[in-house]
């Protein structure tokens, strides 16, 4: 997320920098040059809005009423006065503190040896294993340098990617998801074990034989602990400042975005559409369509506090599918946005690389789900 905003900030530098050229070198009189398509853009929207002011300013006004219709009950009666804010700051805090107590490092005493069977470098499995307690930004900025010193081949680097959005891209969405299986009576051990633990196993071997077959086996000589240095207080006091963070600077943010457009949609008449058509799809793989589309276009960890509130009256199978599409690397913004963007920085990939390695991984996540709710469902009931 520090790169990311690094990233940020030296771009802007750099566009304030060319925008400041362009300032000195303008000269007078001035030649007009030939209109962009971006100015072309600007100048229409300038006309409709004009228009739009002049002989119906009530469509500006019932544009902006549905965007707020949108995002208000979400941002703020859902995370802002409700319990799911509280809940990731809670959920984050225990994260850290079982990371702090050794968690992490021994899965990765249990997991990266277990690699030498798929004959790939173990640190494939890294970025997974920090995910289960850590987040998806996190993992991609201390696991992407591992694997490079640890000389993966950038097919293997793409296999960690995939792999690594097999689980969830935050431990509260894991958390609520716990409380939803437990709600509608599901085994959640043997879901946790089936939809996190066992994908992590299987799709380095999977990927390698298939997609990414540039690969070497590689056993880690020295494995770095994960186990923050920090006293016990100030672990608890930036856990909860970090949840914050988390949800403030980065879910609501995301959220707002994202209703701010199903608002637009809405407003214009075609989300009904879009919304029927997500619903026939995600109906069809025994996913709660409400809290799926929620987990897909916004927030897993909204989509998991959505589902522990009606997990009792739906159908446990609803309920596993619904929790194992959570337990991923959506929602697509970070998919598109923030895994490219931080892979990239950190690692041999591209942007392109990283989200095509992403999409690829979200794809088989619904394979999973499919073989998990069709082949095992009533045995997990």
């Amino acid at each position: 997320m520090e790169n990311a905003k690094v990233r940020s900030e030296e771009q802007q530098a750099l566009e304030e920098k060319t925008l400041e050229e362009e300032v000195e070198n303008l000269s007078f009189p001035i030649e007009r040059k030939k209109l962009t398509g971006i100015e072309a853009t600007g100048l229409a929207l300038v006309i409709a809005s004009m228009l739009t002011l002049l002989f119906s300013p009530a469509t500006l006004a019932g544009l902006f009423d549905s965007i707020l219709d949108s995002v208000v009950p979400v941002v703020v009666d859902t995370f802002l006065i409700g319990t799911v804010g509280v809940a990731i700051i809670i959920s984050v805090i225990i994260g850290r503190t079982l990371e702090r107590l050794g968690f992490t490092d021994a899965l990765m005493r249990i997991f990266v040896p277990l690699m030498k069977f798929s004959k790939v470098n173990s640190s494939v499995v890294v970025p997974s294993i920090y995910n289960i307690l850590g987040d998806i930004n996190a993992a991609g900025k201390i696991a992407g340098p591992i694997l490079v010193k640890a000389g993966a081949t950038k097919a293997e680097q793409k296999i960690a990617v995939a792999t690594m959005v097999q689980s969830q891209q935050s431990f509260s969405t894991f958390m609520l998801g716990i409380v939803a299986l437990t709600a509608a009576g599901v085994n959640a051990f043997l879901v946790v074990v089936l939809a996190v633990m066992v994908p992590v196993l299987i799709m380095p071997f999977l990927l390698s034989k298939t997609v990414y077959r540039d690969t070497k086996p590689v056993e880690l000589s020295h494995m770095p602990s994960f186990t923050p240095k920090t006293r016990a207080l100030p672990t608890l006091f930036n856990a909860a400042r970090e949840g914050a963070e988390l949800l403030f600077l980065l879910i609501i943010p995301a959220v707002a975005v994202v209703f701010m457009f199903i608002g637009i949609l809405n407003y214009i008449g075609i989300w009904s559409g879009i919304e029927a058509g997500l619903t026939i799809f995600l109906s069809a793989l025994s996913i709660h369509p409400e809290t799926g589309i929620l987990s897909i276009l916004a927030s897993p960890t909204l989509g998991m506090a959505e589902l522990t509130e009606v997990a009792a009256s739906l159908d446990p199978i609803l309920v596993i599918g619904s929790f194992i599409l959570a337990s991923s690397g959506l929602p697509l913004s970070a998919v598109f946005g923030q895994i490219p963007v931080i892979w990239a920085a950190n690692s041999d990939l591209n942007e392109r690389e990283a989200m095509s390695a992403a999409l690829l991984g979200i794809g088989l996540r619904f394979v999973t789900i499919f073989l998990i709710v069709v082949l095992l469902g009533p045995f997990l009931l």
